[in-house]
């Protein structure tokens, strides 16, 4: 799906929505964010930042934001950027100022920051490699998590140094046609979702 950076803020995170719930969960990518999710305890965030400086301040604030919040209502942020760093290779060079911030702010051992892009491409592969889409979400995104809430998840999941081969078989076996189909299912959820919402307020 082509990521248009005009798309309003409801059509954003009910693509992302469907995204976590069809691809993470439904493909079993990450076997910890199902009880999140079903807990609300995910906070969905569309920055309206146009450029890198904005897009920084923004993952700032959000980080302030979690490590003061309580965890059982707010344990892990996606701060999604539609409208900056759509290329992937700047992105990419975006992630290490992401993670000086993480430090400079004094969040090291307490946050730390995952990376999701629609044109997500691991090293030494293909850029239409199915098992690139492991990473790519409909939207570039910063994924800011706790700690303390990825280690208690890492010892209750046994061989959890596995799950990025797992995921790999799982894409191969699903193949693009798979993930082309999956992806047209996110977006008629997300269609729906939004269609939905817009006739409960009228």
């Amino acid at each position: 799906m082509e990521t248009l950076p005009n798309d309003d803020d409801a059509l954003v995170i009910a693509r992302m929505r469907a995204w976590v719930e069809r691809a993470v969960i439904g493909l079993n990518l990450c076997p910890f964010a199902r009880a999140v999710q079903v807990k609300g305890q995910v906070r969905y965030v569309v920055t309206p930042a146009e450029d890198e400086d904005a897009l920084l301040a923004a993952l700032c604030e959000e980080m302030h934001r979690l490590a003061d919040a309580d965890p059982a209502a707010h344990d892990t942020t996606l701060l999604i950027h539609p409208r900056v760093l759509g290329d992937f290779l700047d992105y990419n060079d975006f992630l290490e100022a992401a993670d000086a911030a993480v430090d400079e702010l004094g969040y090291a051992g307490v946050l730390q920051v995952a990376s999701f892009h629609p044109r997500y491409q691991f090293e030494d592969t293909d850029e239409d490699d199915v098992t690139n889409a492991t990473n790519r979400a409909p939207y570039p995104t910063l994924h800011l998590l706790r700690e303390a809430s990825v280690d208690r998840a890492v010892d209750a999941f046994p061989e959890a140094e596995s799950i990025y081969e797992r995921n790999i078989e799982t894409l191969e076996r699903l193949g693009a046609d798979g993930w082309a189909e999956l992806q047209a299912q996110c977006e008629a959820d997300a269609r729906a979702a939004v269609d939905g919402g817009r006739s409960e307020l009228n």
